[in-house]
């Protein structure tokens, strides 16, 4: 028998076994260093901040993983929706040569990533690798520790960040608070781009509230 709570809640979950778990992640740009000083420019879609410790997961044999084992600097750059084509030109292409095994079908080098997908190169303050001139908010970091999961497939690696750049446009004029209302990364959701809808509400921490 169905319960008038039973009916309110809906009905029944079912399980199932979809290929990712993208559930709505933002997607970042690394810029890292090459042996031969140029840039590497990476998209990824698992990044949460923790404090200002922020957590990565990557491919353990991409060239962000490679130049990161051997240049443990970065900068996390978070671009806004209006981007989307720009990170998706950079899908299919590696800084990796040869390019790995695990890399899906139809991938290739490319060693300009800055050049193929048509973003700029901006000198940052504290690190060696370039920020991102598009993207709103651009994180320069050191790599605090990297680790191996439970597969070997990837890398999580944890970034300290030492330096915030924000687009004047999205910062609360005289402080250093980002307006969420002028601020809306690009979500990465089971493999399609989303922005940020309305605003809902605030928690009882926020420093901006209406």
């Amino acid at each position: 028998m169905t319960s008038s709570t039973d009916t309110a809640a809906g009905p029944d979950h079912i399980a199932i076994e979809p290929a990712i778990l993208y559930f709505g992640t933002p997607v970042v740009l690394l810029s890292t260093e090459n042996d031969d000083g140029s840039a590497n420019l990476a998209p990824i879609s698992s990044a949460w901040a923790l404090g200002h410790t922020i957590v990565m997961g990557l491919g353990a044999e991409g060239q962000t993983a490679y130049n990161l084992a051997r240049r443990p600097q970065v900068v996390i750059n978070v671009p806004g929706p209006h981007l989307w084509r720009r990170v998706e030109s950079l899908a299919t292409v590696t800084g990796r040569f040869p390019v790995p095994e695990s890399k899906p079908a139809g991938m290739r080098y490319e060693p300009d990533k800055f050049g193929v997908s048509g973003f700029t190169e901006r000198e940052s303050e504290v690190v060696r690798p370039p920020r991102v001139a598009e993207c709103g908010l651009q994180f320069e970091a050191a790599i605090a520790r990297a680790l191996a999961d439970v597969t070997d497939d990837f890398l999580i690696v944890e970034a300290q960040v030492l330096r915030v750049h924000a687009d004047p446009a999205i910062v609360v004029p005289g402080t250093d608070h980002v307006e969420p209302a002028a601020w809306s990364p690009l979500i990465y959701n089971f493999r399609h781009y989303f922005g940020l809808g309305p605003e809902l509400g605030h928690t009882y921490r926020s420093q901006t509230p209406r």
